[in-house]
Formats: C-alpha cells, sequence, structure tokens
C-alpha cells in the first residue's frame, strides 16, 4: 500500500538558465568529435493509476492539487541500477501494490482517505537491445475522490494496456475493458465510438474516454480508460472536484534500427576518355620549346657586340 500526504500548496518558483554561444577557431573545429544521440537506446514507462485532480475546500478560497501515481514504472532506470543489472539477469521493472491511499490537509480532517484498491494492480516495463515494451493490468479495482468515501467513482472488474516497440519494426499498441463498468453507482456500457458522458443529479459529470492508442515509426501508447471528472460532493469539506484519472497506461519508444553499411554506387567502364592534350604537347600558340632560352640569350650577346662594333667605327672615324 502506498499513502500520500498533501500540505497547503505553494507557489512553486520556476528558475531558467541562459546558455552562451561560444565560437571556436578552425584548430577547435578540427578537433572536435560527432554528437552523441540522445536517443541511442528504447525506453518505457507504465502506471496503473496518475490522477491531476483540483480540489476545491467549503468556505475556503484554497485550490489544492491531487496528482498521485499508482505503480508508476520506467525503463531504463539510473546508470548505478542499470550496472547493476548488468552483472545479473536482465529483468523489467515491475511494481505490484493494489492500494492507494492519500491525504488532503482540510478533508476529514486530514484524516487518509482511499483512492484505490484492487485484487490485482501491476506495472512493468522493460528495455533491451532489440526494442522496448511496457504494460498494466488491473483487476476488480474501486476508485475513489475525496469527499465521497461511500460512492465510487468507478468499479471495473479488468482491464489492460500494451505496448511494444522494436527496433525497425512497427510498433504496437493494445488495451483491452470488460463488456461494461460501473460510474457513480451506474451501469455503462463500454463504447467503441466516442467518449461517454455521465451525470448524477446531486453528484456531479463525468466523461469516459475508452482505449486510446497512439503509434508513430518509432512509438506506441495505449490508456484503457481517461476520466474527466466534475464533481460536487459538498461532504467532508469538500465543495468541487475536476481533473481526470487515467486507468492502465502504457509507453514506449524503439532503439533506432541499425543502418546499414553503403558505399558509392559502382559505375561501369566507359570508351569515353578525357579530350585533353597529350603531356608531351609543345605550346603551338606561343612557339615555346626547350631551346627558346638559350637562342634568346645568343641573340643578346649578338646585338651587344654589335653595338660595340658600330661604337668602335665611329670612334676611328
Amino acid at each position: 500500500m502506498s499513502t500520500l500526504s498533501f500540505r497547503m500548496p505553494a507557489r512553486r518558483l520556476a528558475a531558467v538558465a541562459a546558455a552562451g554561444v561560444l565560437t571556436a577557431g578552425p584548430a577547435a573545429l578540427a578537433g572536435a568529435g560527432p554528437a552523441h544521440a540522445t536517443d541511442a537506446e528504447g525506453s518505457a514507462s507504465a502506471a496503473v493509476l496518475r490522477t491531476g485532480l483540483d480540489v476545491a475546500l467549503v468556505n475556503r478560497t484554497v485550490r489544492m492539487p491531487l496528482a498521485v501515481a499508482l505503480n508508476e514504472v520506467r525503463a531504463p532506470q539510473s546508470a548505478q541500477k542499470a550496472a547493476q543489472k548488468a552483472a545479473q539477469k536482465a529483468e523489467p521493472e515491475a511494481e505490484q501494490k493494489t492500494a492507494l491511499t492519500a491525504r488532503l490537509d482540510g478533508v476529514d480532517d486530514g484524516r487518509t482517505f482511499s483512492v484505490l484498491r484492487a485484487d490485482v494492480a501491476e506495472a512493468k516495463a522493460a528495455v533491451d537491445g532489440t526494442g522496448a515494451e511496457a504494460s498494466t493490468r488491473l483487476t476488480r479495482a474501486r476508485l475513489h475522490l475525496p469527499g465521497l468515501p461511500l460512492l465510487s467513482l468507478i468499479e471495473v472488474d479488468a482491464v489492460t494496456s500494451a505496448a511494444t516497440c522494436e527496433a525497425g519494426k512497427p510498433p504496437v499498441a493494445t488495451s483491452r475493458l470488460p463488456g461494461s463498468v460501473t460510474v457513480l453507482g451506474q451501469k455503462v456500457s463500454v463504447g467503441a465510438g466516442g467518449p461517454t458522458d455521465v451525470r448524477v443529479p446531486g453528484v456531479g459529470e463525468v466523461r469516459l474516454t475508452w482505449s486510446q492508442r497512439q503509434t508513430t515509426s518509432r512509438t506506441a501508447a495505449a490508456t484503457a480508460l481517461r476520466l474527466t471528472v466534475s464533481v460536487n460532493p459538498l461532504k467532508l469539506n469538500v465543495a468541487e472536484i475536476t481533473g481526470t484519472l487515467t486507468l492502465a497506461e502504457a509507453r514506449c519508444a524503439a532503439p533506432p534500427a541499425a543502418e546499414r553499411a553503403t558505399g558509392p554506387v559502382p559505375t561501369p567502364e566507359s570508351d569515353v576518355r578525357p579530350q585533353s592534350a597529350p603531356a608531351g604537347t609543345d605550346l603551338a600558340s606561343t612557339g615555346g620549346s626547350p631551346l627558346t632560352p638559350y637562342l634568346a640569350g645568343g641573340a643578346a650577346a649578338l646585338l651587344a657586340a654589335g653595338g660595340g662594333a658600330v661604337a668602335l667605327a665611329r670612334r676611328r672615324t
């Protein structure tokens, strides 16, 4: 059994950190390595019950949150726990508590009240190198709200949800429900279509959404039953309860599929040859040859000698 206590809500402050951007030179860029992917391995999570309720007290302006979960599991766990399991046979994360109670200041003088009781309440999550999977199972369960100790919000015989994500394969999400459930004392048939609304005079309204399933290329999620409530107990100092409750939830994400090694596609040989000039071809456009420097030097010497002879002849005359 799990028991949770809640005090008067305090205002929570969120701190936002600003990150600076640094520029690196070519040498730093040359030494930088590739970034590691954050989704290198799969993940899985499951919960038998999850609540997100807002409880308003009689003659008070305070509204108190009731956010609890029963048998919530996640995989993989922390690095330390994963290292411990590496030396042992890998087992799925599992929780099997069959009851959940809570306390709220101002509700029934702070006494403990029951949130859920069941014969079987099980949640599992597992991840390995080939994929991830999660599942939940709930049998003969009764769910209660604060201020309504004698009247169950819902009674259900058996519900299950499962999500399976294998690497390289389409994910699968499934959920199963009985033919009917009891909501605020009224028997309601499980519908295959849209949501079902239940109204009880003097108590409130409940909207039931059945068997929600969603898949993407790598993820899957299944929820057996989601209840949206607006109830006015007017008992035990509780004026109004609004919010949602989720029964039998399972989620998973597959690890990326191994990529096949690929290389350049070979091209067939061709007889077409490049249209460039032969390596030994002389430069016809300029008349250049290996003897050009020597010819130019000889011409310069002859010109200098001729000029000297002319100057000497003029002096003699």
